[in-house]
């Protein structure tokens, strides 16, 4: 199966025909075209946001910048988890299903943010970008990688400003990272150590069963969207939905856009070439381990291999941990010594080499070099990489809306920190790992028990999206979307 660039449509019934006569003719002008009385896109911005609860309240809160920019509209499934922004924007529209805004709303909103459980992200920001309008997708930036790769190539082809929401990119910290390794201070870099207590939410359990009441007000239909569909259930929503393959992307999905995007940025990774995993096991019955490939597991280790790469000239492994695993000392680094700042060590990242290693927190947060010879470095609290003040979550969405006003190609667009162009490999990368874990669950019956066939090292065609060694596992490059949804 080859993967090629493809003309992109959502369709959903007949959402793309009625929005297209609706928006369709959406175009930023300058102010003497809309005549007096009229505000340019370049002064400020029409904004709606797509998931206004949850991280959304902060997203589209960032993106509205005390008020430099308009909130146009909200939408949400449940206005009860979106409480907090309809009270801080009470013009703005609301809205239950993001097809009726778009079709109502279109000429009012010139960029969206959209923070909804992961298998939403796709269809929703492929329909933002056919309908012109400028997008900030939450992280990670889909649920597959498929759906990674389709969305990386439509905001070429409809000339959109894009950023997703792992807004440690825009922590300057890294740019001293990136010098540091620049320099040739830690040599070439061959390990990369990944790591996190996630998932914080409950996962490796039974799949929900029953079927209880749903509270009043929550648009059950929309909330699945493309997925297959389930019964509401307090299991799912909210929050819980991380652990649920069906909407979620595990521990993975949810920290590794954060943590993976260090080395990824620092080492100028791109498609990696391999992957292998292993997962742990919860055991209810005596020596029979319990079997849920609708979620995702307890815990897991992954490895992933990448060529060499114009700034890191030699070929690497990186290690990912989840589940509260941890990696051990490395030589250089003193006993004494956390291997990370970030919650008793509870996410951190360390990138190792010939001459030392660098390593940071979640977010790249508190940078350090342990050298080979036994100095330790720090970045300076009056460092010119240090966080900016008054500036929340490291201006990234501020800078993603100050690009919009710009436009595509300008430099405030080419500066940002996680535009597609960058945030779709890296996003395909991360998901790269829950692919082997889902081909680590596959089995079927041998004898009295189970032959668990996919445990074995995956050999990735990354321009392709191909596992070239194990057919069985290309399934998980992608999905299969519900009746009525399709992303092509």
């Amino acid at each position: 199966m080859k993967f090629k660039p493809k003309d992109m449509t959502v369709s959903r019934r007949d959402f793309v025909q009625k929005s297209a006569m609706a928006v369709g003719s959406f175009f930023i002008v300058p102010r003497h075209v809309l005549g007096k009385g009229f505000t340019a896109p370049s002064d400020k911005l029409n904004l709606a946001a797509i998931g206004a609860g949850g991280k959304g309240t902060s997203d589209i809160f960032n993106a509205s910048n005390n008020g430099v920019n308009n909130v146009t509209a909200l939408c949400d499934v449940d206005y009860k988890q979106a409480a907090k922004s309809i009270e801080r924007f009470p013009n703005a529209a609301k809205y239950k299903d993001w097809r009726v805004m778009f079709e109502k709303e279109g000429k009012n909103i010139d960029a969206v943010t959209i923070s909804t459980p992961d298998h939403n992200h796709a269809v929703i920001a492929m329909a933002a970008m056919q309908l012109g309008k400028h997008v900030y997708v939450q992280k990670p930036l889909t649920h597959n990688i498929y759906e990674a790769r389709m969305l990386t190539e439509a905001a070429r082809k409809y000339k959109v400003v894009t950023q997703m929401g792992n807004q440690g990119a825009s922590n300057p910290a890294q740019r001293q990272m990136v010098e540091w390794f620049d320099k040739g201070m830690i040599g070439p870099v061959h390990t990369v150590q990944i790591w996190t207590n996630r998932p914080v939410w409950p996962q490796g359990i039974p799949t929900p069963t029953g079927k209880p009441d749903m509270p009043e007000g929550i648009a059950w239909d929309q909330w699945i969207g493309p997925a297959q569909m389930v019964d509401y259930h307090p299991g799912y929503h909210p929050f819980k939905w991380r652990g649920w393959w069906n909407f979620g992307t595990g521990a993975l999905g949810d920290i590794g856009c954060h943590t993976i995007d260090t080395p990824f940025r620092v080492l100028g990774l791109n498609y990696p070439t391999e992957v292998e995993c292993s997962v742990g096991a919860v055991f209810i019955k005596d020596w029979q381990p319990e079997w849920i490939p609708e979620g995702c597991p307890p815990s897991s280790s992954v490895e992933i291999k990448f060529p060499a790469t114009a700034k890191n000239k030699t070929e690497m492994k990186m290690i990912w941990m989840d589940g509260g695993l941890r990696p051990f000392h490395p030589d250089w680094i003193p006993a004494s010594e956390p291997l990370s700042t970030d919650g008793n060590g509870a996410n951190g990242v360390l990138m190792i080499g010939t001459k030392g290693i660098i390593a940071c927190d979640m977010y790249g947060n508190n940078p350090k070099i342990y050298m080979k010879n036994g100095d330790k470095i720090v970045m300076a609290k009056d460092s010119k990489y240090a966080a900016p003040v008054n500036m929340p979550e490291y201006g990234h969405q501020i800078h993603w809306t100050e690009a919009c006003k710009a436009g595509f190609g300008s430099d405030k667009h080419k500066g940002l920190t996680s535009s597609f162009d960058y945030s779709g490999p890296l996003t395909e990368t991360v998901l790269m790992g829950n692919l082997a874990i889902r081909s680590y669950m596959l089995r079927k019956p041998q004898g009295n028990g189970f032959d668990y066939y996919g445990r074995k090292k995956l050999l990735w065609n990354g321009t392709d999206m191909k596992i070239t060694n194990f057919e069985d596992a290309n399934q998980f490059v992608s999905r299969p979307y519900r009746d009525g949804w399709k992303l092509v």
